[in-house]
């Protein structure tokens, strides 16, 4: 796809995993990987924060008008993140010796207005 024909609720995606990226990176964690994809589902980016790996998800919503973009990582959302987490875990060798947590980063707003929320630790590992 060029990106003239990229649809735009996938461009306005990708734009805000890497507002996101931009966010972490300039709060010091690293980039491992982005777009994981499995079975299970997609994580947007895996980081590192010093020796702990992070899988991040990151939302987007332009009107909280049905709830924040937070509030949108369920329960469904959870498991398929936490699976997806497992996957990357077993086909990595040494991944699964260090530290793991889950984080959100929730975008809302009108672009280039957009309010940027980081929840680090969201939801158990």
């Amino acid at each position: 796809m060029t990106a003239s024909k990229i649809p735009s609720h996938l461009a306005r995606g990708h734009s805000a995993e890497q507002r996101a990226c931009d966010y972490l990176l300039g709060r010091g964690l690293a980039l491992v990987e982005r777009n994981y994809r499995t079975p299970h589902g997609e994580i947007d980016l895996i980081m590192r924060d010093a020796q702990t790996l992070v899988f991040v998800e990151v939302r987007f919503r332009r009107s909280a008008d049905y709830g924040g973009a937070a509030e949108t990582v369920d329960r469904t959302k959870q498991g398929k993140l936490r699976a997806s987490a497992e996957h990357y875990l077993q086909r990595h060798r040494g991944a699964a010796k260090q530290p793991c947590r889950f984080d959100v980063v929730a975008l809302s707003g009108a672009p280039g207005q957009e309010q940027l929320q980081w929840l680090p630790n969201a939801f158990g590992g």
